[in-house]
């Protein structure tokens, strides 16, 4: 992202989207930026914020109320500290559709989420809206769960397959981690079946180093039995890393995550924000 960009916001003002509001502003903070607030009205998600209220000049005006006083807040606690502006945005329509559409007209670089909102029920699984914007957004998204409040990132995992946009993309979270004095660790998972995964690796290490310029980064190779997503989440639990950073086009990790049919031995994915860079 770039600085004095535009992050965009995404709400249904479930405690999910709140939390997300809270990263995208401190990130804001960090990088200068304009943050856009979204709501994108639904009336099954206003009368579960307000049961019994179904006309709509009362609808708009509430949604409007909520809005402005979200915008209020992020104003009063942010914008000293650097974020640009933030303001607020109500649109109709379909979410996946509206969202998209947003992200080309405000020419934003970077959209933050929550994982999961009103009408998704299942808890630790990320919501089918957010997966789809994910998999469809043509720049970076940052999902953050439910029940996941903000904390400065003092440690970042990037997982790398040893593909060549590595070398670009880690560039990014470079400087995301330069803002916060954060550690990189560079891991890499594989089944150790592969007897050239070390000399591999090593191969990978004098290739990305240059690149990085950055003293707080770590190169690591880990075998694990399962598959690369479930030994990222060991990985994860183990060096207590706060953000776990993806590339979209590293299909295994990326359709592992979002996979309807995640298992719950992957429920730790979705208790730690996940970037997924989509552009560098």
């Amino acid at each position: 992202m770039e600085k004095n960009g535009t992050i965009l916001c995404p709400t249904d003002f479930s405690e999910c989207s709140l939390n997300a509001i809270e990263y995208a502003s401190r990130i804001g903070e960090q990088y200068g930026a304009k943050l856009i607030l979204i709501h994108v009205s639904n009336k099954e998600d206003f009368l579960k914020l307000n049961p019994g209220r179904e006309d709509n000049d009362y609808q708009r005006d509430f949604l409007k109320e909520k809005l402005n006083n979200l915008k209020k807040t992020v104003q009063a606690e942010s914008i000293f500290l650097g974020l640009e502006s933030c303001e607020g945005m109500i649109l109709e329509g379909d979410v996946i559709e509206v969202m998209l559409n947003a992200i080309e007209e405000t020419d934003c670089q970077l959209v933050v989420m929550g994982t999961e909102g009103m009408n998704d029920l299942r808890k630790n699984i990320i919501g089918s809206r957010t997966s789809q914007i994910v998999g469809k957004s043509p720049v970076d998204v940052l999902v953050v769960p439910r029940k996941v409040f903000y904390k400065k990132p003092r440690k970042l995992v990037f997982g790398t397959d040893y593909r060549e946009e590595d070398k670009i993309a880690i560039q990014k979270v470079v400087e995301f981690a330069k803002f916060f004095d954060a550690e990189i660790d560079i891991v890499h998972a594989s089944d150790g079946k592969n007897k050239l995964d070390r000399p591999l690796h090593q191969s990978m290490v004098e290739e990305i180093t240059p690149f990085v310029r950055y003293d707080k980064v770590n190169f690591v190779l880990k075998s694990f039995r399962d598959n690369l997503a479930l030994g990222m989440e060991s990985y994860l639990a183990s060096a207590k890393g706060d953000i776990l950073i993806t590339l979209s086009r590293q299909r295994d990790f990326f359709d592992k995550i979002f996979n309807k049919s995640l298992s719950k031995k992957m429920a730790y994915f979705i208790t730690k924000p996940l970037w997924v860079i989509k552009n560098f």
